[in-house]
């Protein structure tokens, strides 16, 4: 085959997407070790579903040594998110997406802190981005009934003395990445591409004549199959992506490491509090606190209905998938990477304390970070669910001994050949700059050929959005007209 994708998650579906339109004649096929897509990190319940554009997080936004704040990460974290919605109006324009309201739906995104010192912070975070192109119509108020009138649920029972503000943007989304996920897919068989499910693959080797050969067993009876070849493979299977990027051999790979983090949210479907609730509100993560621990309150929309889900609550285990085994991390050891993952955890013992605080805490303890969201909330309208497991990345720094990254990272090999997806968040809402940008490590002597059609499905392509005003008003306001959503 021309191309194999391992891993039926957001990323596996938007590279095939992305290459179908490329190449529509190259032979693409898909292999997931679950009976479906999208029932790891892609699934809904899974993921916070915010579609990450850096509107609300504020670890994108940190404060500087001298109180001035730092709006690259929001500004490059908001660029590729507009480039996701380019491709996917595309994608809904020429029929290949269904109606965009099965996928994406328009969200107001809020940050809400209280105590002086976060109400200082939050009002110089908006006054350095409020001028912003991507971040036009953003609101700021420290007054208790407008922050009502945007949520009503967070203010009774909140004492009046206690000095809170709040911004706003109507514009924010909701992204089920499993629906996507599911439509997308659906497109690429459509169009001719080969779907397996419950087949993992076990080993990636090269052969002589420079095609991959992926091993092949049955995940229900472990069965093995017949190997298949292919020119271009992606690894795109989650926490299973270090291994089997470490099995292929590849130099790349060397000094990488993984440690996994799972997650647990409190949800509610009580109709009653989802109507007061209809926006994504985050909150500052506790001084010393890593950013996966920022706390938010999210509407989530699935299947046309709405819930909250509040969190995250870290929690522990050596899986690096929800469906793993307990002996992931162990297997993932290797000599090439011992002395980056000991590095990583020493320089990081402020997450171990954090991480152990978390398993220790008692729910009435996790209850009560809620209550500082939703002062009345009660605790027989929610209940316990497992997110996804992560799988942060540990790699080699400048000193060559090792540092852990939140975010992801693209792993390739010098020819190209094969690549690979590690690490987490802002991940599926930048799913689409991420595989665009695999596509150019991987293909460069195509670049050139593949540009006007990459014009055509990303307008914005080859530009920063921020760097013109009128391209960002124009972009933002074609794709939000597309996919039915606040301009």
């Amino acid at each position: 085959m021309d191309v194999a994708l391992i891993g039926g998650g957001i990323m596996s579906a938007t590279l095939g997407m992305l290459l179908k339109q490329l190449e529509p004649s190259w032979d693409i096929q898909i292999y997931e070790r679950l009976g479906d897509v999208a029932l790891e990190s892609s699934n809904p319940w899974n993921n916070a579903g915010t579609g990450h554009s850096a509107l609300c997080e504020l670890n994108y936004t940190p404060e500087r040594a001298d109180g001035t704040i730092d709006i690259s990460s929001a500004v490059k974290v908001n660029e590729q998110f507009q480039v996701s919605r380019q491709f996917w109006s595309h994608l809904v324009g020429s029929g290949q997406l269904p109606e965009p309201s099965q996928f994406i739906n328009s969200t107001p995104h809020m940050s809400f802190v209280w105590g002086e010192a976060n109400v200082e912070y939050l009002r110089k975070r908006y006054e350095a981005l409020k001028d912003h192109p991507l971040f036009a119509g953003m609101e700021f108020s420290t007054d208790a009934r407008t922050i009502r009138s945007w949520t009503p649920l967070m203010i009774p029972g909140r004492k009046k003395s206690q000095p809170i503000a709040a911004t706003r943007i109507a514009s924010g989304t909701d992204v089920d990445f499993g629906a996507l996920t599911h439509h997308l897919t659906s497109s690429l068989i459509a169009g001719g591409a080969g779907f397996t499910t419950e087949v993992k693959v076990t080993n990636l080797s090269r052969q002589r004549d420079g095609l991959w050969k992926l091993s092949l067993r049955s995940d229900l009876g472990g069965t093995p199959l017949a190997p298949v070849t292919a020119r271009f493979v992606f690894v795109g299977a989650g926490g299973y992506a270090l291994g089997l990027l470490q099995k292929s051999g590849i130099k790349e790979i060397r000094g990488y490491g993984g440690f996994p983090v799972s997650g647990e949210f409190l949800r509610t479907d009580n109709p009653d509090l989802v109507a007061q609730h209809r926006t994504k509100v985050y909150g500052k993560a506790a001084v010393g606190s890593p950013p996966m621990s920022v706390p938010h309150l999210d509407l989530r929309v699935v299947d046309g209905t709405g819930s909250l889900m509040f969190g995250p609550y870290a929690g522990f285990s050596p899986k690096f998938l929800k469906t793993g085994s307990v002996l992931d991390l162990f297997a993932s050891i290797r000599w090439h990477n011992i002395v980056p993952m000991v590095a990583a955890g020493l320089s990081n013992l402020g997450l171990v304390k954090y991480l152990i605080g978390q398993l220790a805490a008692r729910q009435s303890t996790k209850f009560a970070e809620l209550q500082q969201f939703v002062p009345n909330a009660k605790p027989e309208d929610w209940y316990r669910i497992t997110a996804g497991q992560r799988v942060q990345v540990i790699k080699k720094d400048k000193k060559k001994l090792g540092v852990l990254q939140f975010g992801t990272e693209v792993v390739a090999a010098a020819d190209g050949s094969i690549a690979g997806l590690l690490g987490a968040s802002p991940g599926a809402s930048t799913a689409v700059p991420i595989m665009v940008s695999l596509v150019e490590k991987c293909f460069p002597d195509r670049i050139e050929a593949w540009r006007p059609a990459l014009v055509g499905m990303i307008p914005s392509y080859g530009k920063h959005l921020s760097d013109d005003p009128k391209l960002a008003e124009k972009t933002l306001a074609s794709t939000a007209k597309v996919l039915g959503i606040h301009p």
